[in-house]
């Protein structure tokens, strides 16, 4: 898993042009990384990888109870391959969290309902709309695809600017980068 301070965070993926057996296992692959570790959802770079890929499995009863019954028709998990957002539409704000950034939490605001495609591992193009915190996790993984964190959009970075700058020192360290 790469942490903060890993420069493949902050590399743009490049789209996939062929979904191969090797793709299709490695969307497995990080599907089990991102269960293991607790996680919602799971994208390329935060493994070193830079094809536009990422896994997300929202639970049911994670979901806000007026979001459920209508992302019950976006099968889990998804595995999407050159994933776009289409639309987004209202705003949310909630505590959100980072497989890349242990322990660390902080306040984000959302659309609060997104329209996205993808291409399966099948190779078939999809469109859902999603709401809630299946919205948050698609636009939270779409921007680690684009060479974003969810930092960037912290309201307020005070309250955790100590703790990222030991996470990038420690993974800098770890890395060899200094």
């Amino acid at each position: 898993m790469c942490h903060w301070g890993d420069p493949s965070l902050r590399q743009p993926c490049k789209a996939v042009a062929i979904i191969d057996a090797a793709l299709r296992q490695l969307a497995v692959d990080m599907l089990e990384t991102m269960y293991h570790a607790n996680g919602v959802g799971l994208a390329a770079p935060q493994i070193g990888r830079h094809e536009r890929l990422c896994v997300i499995d929202v639970p049911e009863d994670a979901e806000k109870e007026e979001y459920a019954a209508v992302n019950a028709a976006i099968p889990m998990p998804l595995i999407l391959f050159n994933p776009e957002i289409l639309s987004r539409e209202g705003e949310q704000t909630d505590e959100e969290g980072c497989l890349s950034f242990p322990s660390i939490h902080a306040s984000v605001t959302r659309a609060n309902k997104v329209c996205f495609s993808f291409v399966d591992p099948t190779g078939q193009h999809r469109t859902y709309t999603a709401y809630g915190l299946l919205a948050r996790a698609v636009q939270h993984e779409l921007e680690h695809l684009d060479g974003g964190v969810f930092i960037d959009n912290v309201l307020d970075r005070s309250a955790i600017e100590s703790k990222l700058t030991k996470l990038e020192a420690k993974t800098r360290r770890r890395l060899g980068l200094v």
